[in-house]
């Protein structure tokens, strides 16, 4: 009995000093700790690296309640490798860095384009990195980027980093583009990886691509008209083969991604009014069933049969519309069809002619044609996919949708 009571005595000493001093040993922890929310990496002098790291208060990479933003700030520093630069950083400093909530990782056009699959190794190699971190391309420099990344409508830095791609479920104009993704895409034999597109809104809209294609829809990072005080912008997608970057995609480009990767919600259109000269409706659609690949080769050469299904609803109203009339839905629908028919191709031609890059993985549909996966390795789809050619077609069913009628 007596040594029972010892050991309850003992154990309710220990757990009054474990909860008095565990406080004090976070605070010292914290105060030895620099937080880094955001890394940009561009070349740096002498072939050297540039690393910015972007740190805040260990206590803003969580919801506090408050409606401030939280302060930021962005250090660089030149060094060989990305892990002597951390170490570099934690020298100037005087504390250790912590990556363990980073939630960006930025990359300049001129670095990605010589070639960033060490960087992603190394990245993946470090215990701290979680693979959930955003990954984007700059058009910009990588630091002055992340210097105009400004969370207008949200308080924390790192919330607005892991969220601000959540737009592409409902616009399609950009992709949700992870570290562990990227590293998983790039050591792919049936797949490329690809990154979003980020930039600075300073200039004015490139002309529209030809076809049917909108202003807003040709649109790219660096290059969207949006007014207002200068911020980073997000539309598009950076293309990638074997590590280095090999081309871009415009906002609808990377919703003929989205929709044949069948990872969009519903998107918004604009295509030409079958009553209107010049004038163009605004459908929304949303998709019907899941977008249907299918490989098979003709003389060696892979030949992909692509189908997706929509449904739309006008969303654009003039007071002589007439889109109650079942012949006028169908002849709207039959030009979302030839719109969207047209842009997948032209995507998908692009993306297989010129970059030589399957970021939609279409190679893994074929590993059913191949019985062992000798014969797949000894196939090489990463050096056949240019020599693809494609079929695509595409069924709109456009409903009116309207609140307004004749009665």
């Amino acid at each position: 009995m007596k040594h029972l009571i010892k050991v309850f005595c003992f154990v309710i000493i220990f757990v009054i000093l474990t909860v008095s001093f565990s406080s004090s040993y976070l605070q010292v922890n914290l105060d030895n700790i620099a937080v880094v929310v955001a890394i940009g990496i561009d070349k740096g002098e002498n072939n050297t690296l540039k690393v910015s790291f972007q740190f805040t208060a260990p206590s803003s990479v969580s919801e506090s309640g408050s409606s401030e933003t939280a302060p930021t700030i962005l250090k660089s520093i030149d060094a060989s490798s990305i892990s002597s630069a951390v170490n570099l950083m934690n020298s100037h400093l005087g504390k250790e860095l912590t990556l363990a909530h980073c939630k960006l990782v930025v990359f300049s056009e001129e670095l990605a384009k010589e070639g960033i699959s060490d960087i992603i190794y190394t990245f993946m190699n470090d215990a701290q990195m979680r693979p959930s971190c955003n990954v984007v391309v700059s058009k910009c420099p990588a630091n002055y980027y992340i210097e105009n990344s400004k969370p207008f409508l949200e308080p924390l830095i790192s919330k607005y980093y892991e969220l601000f791609v959540s737009s592409n479920q409902f616009t399609g104009y950009t992709a949700n583009a992870t570290l562990g993704k990227f590293f998983d895409n790039m050591i792919c034999q049936s797949c490329d990886s690809y990154a979003i597109l980020g930039g600075i809104n300073f200039q004015l809209s490139k002309n529209a691509q030809e076809g049917f294609s909108t202003k807003e829809s040709a649109d790219i990072s660096n290059s969207a008209s949006l007014n207002g005080s200068t911020s980073s912008e997000n539309v598009g997608l950076a293309v990638f083969r074997e590590g280095k970057l090999v081309g871009e995609l415009n906002a609808i480009e990377t919703l003929a991604f989205m929709c044949i990767g069948n990872t969009v919600k519903g998107f918004l259109i604009s295509v030409p009014s079958s009553q209107i000269e010049n004038e163009t409706l605004d459908i929304y659609l949303t998709p019907s069933h899941k977008t249907k690949i299918d490989v098979s080769f003709v003389n060696g050469s892979p030949f992909i049969k692509i189908h997706s299904k929509f449904s739309g609803q006008i969303r654009s109203m003039t007071n002589d519309s007439n889109y109650l009339d079942n012949e006028v839905l169908k002849r709207i629908s039959e030009a979302c069809n030839r719109y969207l028919e047209y842009v997948f191709t032209q995507y998908l031609y692009k993306t297989a002619k010129e970059y030589k890059s399957d970021i939609n993985a279409i190679g893994k549909t074929s590993l059913k044609l191949f019985k062992t996966i000798s014969q797949y390795e000894d196939y090489g789809w990463r050096e056949h996919f240019q020599d693809s050619f494609f079929d695509v077609s595409v069924d709109v069913n456009v409903k009116s949708s309207s609140l307004l009628s004749d009665s």
